[in-house]
């Protein structure tokens, strides 16, 4: 019979990471969001904890863990804020994974345990200001010139790409022409701080503010012709995999969100009163919270399956799109009913669901938008293109 339990090592992570969701996270997370402030001190504990190492090797200063022992602490990060589970999210399966999946030995040497460490960040450069979810539409390009890399172009919406302990960006960009006059796409490493390439200012959102997420210019930006990542021309391959990883830990994301929408709403129900009642005593509450609760546990079974099918080696491209939209959908939904419940309480910035709320959308556009799953799921489902 399928038992989606989580072993008793995932378990007593889970419940490590809510313990420091509640007792770190929670009391200082709503300054950092108002001030738009990257949480450094809470980024440092998630270090040594050793959050950002879990699904990497113990011989490259990981934990020896597994990736659904990330998608479990991204969920119960989420549950109390986003800002700081997207951190995570994007650190691990954007920066880390494609060095562990990808890199050479030196690459790995140089980078993996202080990426595992949570030490450094790494940032994942593929969209672009005219891409957007047209991935293969990459304009920005490598030149190789004797032993270097000469990058022209620039990358739009970046997370973790201009914080203090950001390492590098891995940067997908045009090296050539296929014999069939396609583009050959690859990925290069550049170091921060690397001659030529700019970190424009941070952006200013709607949601996640307490993330880090930047505009890159790459202007004659020279790397060593060491630092292209896996083999040259597979760089398409390369993202197109990392994306499919990335969906399942943005999944654990969008539960977390929705489930904290639940806690919240357990809370507020119980202890607010309406024309002489607690406004949980409600049938149309009660049918509301029911609902939430649906979509949460729902969304959390697509992405255990998804991640379960990723750890046996099946192909689990159509569940992770699943997963995904899924989990996007009911974020959306659950932060809307949560707003809804607390009524205005809920429109204001300093309560929890107020962040829910502003923190949701972005989960049916980022790290592949909503019209894409549905596409990626056609197509998996063998319909014509």
């Amino acid at each position: 019979m399928v038992d989606y339990q989580l072993s008793e090592e995932h378990e007593q992570l889970r419940q490590a990471v809510r313990s420091f969701s509640l007792k770190e996270v929670a009391p200082v997370i709503g300054d950092y969001y108002e001030r738009e402030e990257f949480p450094h001190p809470l980024v440092a504990s998630m270090g040594e904890m050793g959050l950002f190492g879990l699904p990497v090797a113990e011989e490259h200063g990981g934990m020896g863990g597994d990736y659904l022992a990330l998608c479990v602490a991204i969920e119960e990060l989420a549950r109390v804020d986003s800002s700081v589970a997207v951190t995570l999210e994007a650190g691990v399966s954007l920066g880390v994974m494609p060095i562990y999946r990808f890199g050479t030995r030196e690459q790995r040497e140089q980078w993996l345990p202080r990426l595992a460490a949570g030490e450094l960040l790494g940032a994942f450069g593929l969209t672009e200001p005219d891409g957007g979810s047209d991935a293969g539409a990459c304009r920005t390009t490598a030149e190789q010139d004797g032993s270097e890399w000469v990058i022209n172009g620039s990358k739009a919406f970046i997370t973790n790409s201009g914080t203090d302990i950001t390492g590098f960006v891995t940067v997908a960009a045009v090296t050539g022409r296929k014999p069939d006059g396609g583009k050959e796409v690859s990925t290069i490493i550049v170091p921060a701080g690397t001659p030529g390439f700019t970190v424009s200012p941070k952006y200013s959102k709607v949601g996640w503010n307490a993330s880090d997420t930047h505009e890159l210019v790459f202007e004659d930006c020279r790397v060593p012709a060491g630092n292209l990542l896996g083999q040259r021309g597979r760089g398409y391959a390369q993202f197109l995999a990392t994306l499919t990883e990335g969906r399942v830990a943005i999944a654990a994301l969008g539960v977390g969100l929705a489930q904290g929408c639940v806690d919240e709403c357990l809370r507020y129900v119980d202890e607010r009163s309406a024309f002489g009642r607690r406004i949980g005593q409600n049938q149309s509450i009660q049918f509301k919270l029911a609902d939430m609760e649906l979509r949460a546990h729902t969304a959390r079974l697509a992405y255990y399956d998804a991640a379960s099918r990723m750890l046996r080696g099946a192909p689990y491209q159509r569940q992770a799109a699943v997963a995904k939209l899924a989990s996007s959908n009911a974020a959306m939904d659950n932060a809307r009913e949560a707003t809804q419940i607390f009524g205005g309480y809920g429109f204001m910035n300093e309560t929890p669901v107020g962040r829910f709320y502003r923190d949701a959308k972005i989960l049916e556009i980022g790290e592949g938008t909503s019209e894409v799953q549905r596409m990626l799921i056609a197509r998996e489902l063998g319909l014509p293109a």
